[in-house]
């Protein structure tokens, strides 16, 4: 085991156990930690067997991180619980807002525990996106328009994932539900004023998050650049909103980062703009582009930031509220 300072690019690997190629990769000093994609998941024994793998590889361990929120963005279903997309919390909300918070910290708890149990250290989760209706990548994603009930609901759901030991991720600060373009394919453009963005902006002043993943969208009666670029929204992140916690950029293979130009330039543009962590997924030689050309200074400060991702050690899972839990959960999709 090698012992490394965990550095600022988060990458995936391509299969279900690692090569010795991919060993070596993630012994760079540059790696700071591991996405997982469905392409990573069989069942949960394998996914055991490969975040301890990758756990076995440095000290301190790599993070490893995946895209679980629930409904169609849950990477690992077989063995899993299937979890309802957050909208179906935002609908018991309308009817009951007690019964909702409950069943947001129930869910909260069974996805961290489920993910726990094989290794997984953390997800990119909650959608704090309010769901404005023309936005279909955010969708059903969303808890509810209801920037009040989006800070409830998403403020349920982490005491959920931190009684299970796993740490939250607000995305997309500051909203991504406005637009209609998709990031994954387009630079998205949102018009609006900083004033009549104030409801986007609810949830992060409210809610205490241990990470934040800004938008690839521009909102130029702010800045010109997308928010992930974008020292103006990040320094406000920081000193309005008081965030300490890690700032990921959001995956810099998406075309919405494209505006910073090649991956290198990327990752530049990202670091320079405050982002602690820069994802670089499903691109492998760009990774490798990127760590023979992309020479950062050390940071300290940003890899403690980093290191404060990795679950609570103490906490474990509870068979009998994970078993209620799954019972709210199929329960919300009836």
């Amino acid at each position: 085991m090698k012992s490394l300072p965990h550095g600022p690019l988060m990458i995936d690997v391509a299969g279900l156990e690692l090569t010795d190629a991919e060993r070596e990769r993630l012994l760079h000093p540059l790696i700071g930690g591991v996405i997982l994609f469905k392409h990573n998941y069989r069942d949960p024994q394998q996914l055991t067997a490969l975040c301890a793998a990758i756990h076995a590889l440095r000290e301190p361990a790599l993070p490893i991180a995946i895209d679980h929120e629930g409904g169609r963005v849950q990477r690992c279903r077989e063995g899993f619980t299937h979890l309802p997309p957050m909208r179906r919390l935002g609908e018991l909300w309308d009817a009951d807002p007690a019964a909702a918070r409950r069943a947001a910290a129930d869910l909260g708890y069974l996805l961290a525990a489920e993910l726990r149990a094989c290794g997984v250290d953390y997800s990119f989760t909650p959608v704090l996106d309010l769901d404005w209706g023309p936005s279909g990548v955010i969708g059903d994603r969303a808890f509810h328009a209801n920037p009040d009930a989006v800070a409830e609901l998403a403020g349920a759901l982490i005491e959920g994932l931190r009684a299970a030991g796993m740490g939250c991720c607000g995305k997309h600060f500051p909203g991504h539900g406005w637009v209609a373009a998709d990031s994954h394919l387009a630079i998205p453009v949102d018009e609006r004023s900083l004033a009549d963005m104030e409801p986007d902006l609810t949830p992060y002043r409210r809610l205490k998050l241990d990470g934040v993943m800004p938008a690839h969208v521009i909102y130029p009666r702010v800045d010109s650049r997308p928010a992930g670029f974008s020292p103006v929204w990040l320094e406000k992140l920081r000193s309005e909103f008081k965030f300490d916690g890690v700032i990921f950029s959001d995956d810099l293979s998406m075309e919405g980062a494209a505006f910073a130009g090649n991956m290198v330039q990327r990752a530049e543009a990202a670091w320079a703009a405050g982002c602690d962590m820069l994802l670089i997924c499903n691109a492998p030689d760009a990774v490798a582009d990127v760590l023979a050309h992309w020479k950062p200074a050390p940071d300290p400060v940003r890899a403690a930031r980093i290191a404060r991702i990795m679950p609570d050690p103490a906490s474990g899972q509870d068979a009998m509220r994970c078993a209620a839990a799954r019972t709210v959960a199929k329960s919300l999709f009836a």
